[in-house]
């Protein structure tokens, strides 16, 4: 039996590669090689993963019969130019972009919440990973599920910059200290200035108004939860470097007791609640923010308090490392899911499907 494989990070010099690299040696996962992969001007570069170098690679440099996994953390245009030679090949693909996120044939996994989806295996050979938003979104709304019909769900984003990678994290520091020391700046990465801003757009908008990004989101969930729940999105990009943060609006079919609420969010495993009502002084009360959760796995619910305007209303908020469980550890979660259904990864590979 196969207990040891090969795992390739396709994107590895980016945020969601690099933390990729550092939770599978967090977690210990069962590797007897990685391979890292970036684009052609990092080719030769040295990383560093369990204590040894390993030099980056050029995608058309690599073998992929002989990996296992690859993860794909470069964006929708990498996933598109080369998944079906990657997957020819018998590699299987837990990709991190949007662009087989809503492909009938293939699964979008959270592990707490859908785990079953990878039961049947994945014909196509890939496997998606939710959007950074999507996978703490649903974490909660599959908790608050169990307890009624979820009727409508309203959310507004406040989404820190490391979701549009390093260099808008570097715009956001050299922005802020150009501004601050010559009133002066530069945008090249967002449309209008981000530091001391806030810009109520991610993604392209459409003619209808919503956004690129507030479009994903609300099918994802859908496709996640199976259900035709009306989702209502507003994204918004804030002058935060990690942690994404969602202000939530959920309307039930029926009314549904407090102290459920709370034990329903406390039985998903990855959700922690930070919310102390008793707290009279805004200072002394108990909520999480982003810096509170850098570096955390877990997701994290505060502020929840019914919503009057309905007749079954509930508001929360939920701050989580968007690199973290948002991304990195959403993926090699399901790499561990898939050998654990699987170890030899035969009914995830494409292969397996052919006729």
């Amino acid at each position: 039996m196969k207990n040891e494989y090969s795992v390739a990070v396709v994107g590895a010099t980016g945020n969601a590669g690099m933390k990729t690299l550092q939770i599978l040696e967090e977690r210990n996962f069962s590797i007897n090689n990685v391979v890292a992969i970036a684009s052609e001007k990092s080719v030769g570069k040295e990383i560093s993963f369990r204590d040894r170098s390993i030099k980056i690679k050029a995608m058309s440099q690599i073998d992929f019969s002989e990996v296992d996994i690859a993860i794909f953390c470069a964006g929708s245009s990498v996933s598109c130019k080369n998944a079906d030679t990657v997957t020819a090949a018998g590699c299987v693909i837990i990709d991190k972009s949007s662009y087989f996120r809503l492909n009938p044939k293939v699964p979008l996994v959270i592990p707490e919440v859908n785990i079953d989806s990878l039961t049947a295996g994945a014909p196509l050979g890939i496997v998606s990973t939710p959007n950074c938003v999507t996978v703490p979104l649903v974490m909660t709304l599959k908790a608050l599920s169990s307890l009624s019909s979820i009727k409508r769900v309203v959310i507004s984003t406040y989404q820190s910059v490391s979701g549009a990678g390093l260099k808008a994290i570097d715009e956001l520091y050299v922005q802020s200290k150009a501004i601050v020391s010559a009133g002066t700046f530069k945008s090249e990465i967002f449309q209008k200035q981000i530091a001391f801003n806030v810009i109520p757009a991610i993604g392209n908008l459409y003619k209808s108004g919503i956004s690129e990004e507030e479009d994903k989101i609300s099918c994802e969930v859908r496709k996640i939860m199976k259900t035709n729940v009306k989702v209502a999105v507003t994204c918004v990009r804030v002058p935060v470097f990690i942690g994404h943060s969602i202000s939530v609006a959920c309307e039930f079919e029926e009314n549904v007791d407090d102290e459920m609420i709370y034990d329903a969010f406390e039985n998903v495993e990855g959700i922690i609640v930070i919310d102390r009502k008793d707290e009279s002084h805004e200072r002394g009360a108990a909520f999480a923010t982003p810096i509170d959760v850098h570096g955390e796995d877990a997701i994290f619910v505060s502020r929840v308090r019914r919503d009057d305007t309905v007749e079954s209303g509930l508001l929360y908020w939920i701050t989580s490392d968007n690199l973290r469980k948002g991304a990195a550890l959403n993926s090699v979660q399901i790499a561990e899911a898939m050998i654990s259904i699987d170890p030899q990864l035969e009914k995830f590979r494409k292969n397996a499907y052919s006729s």
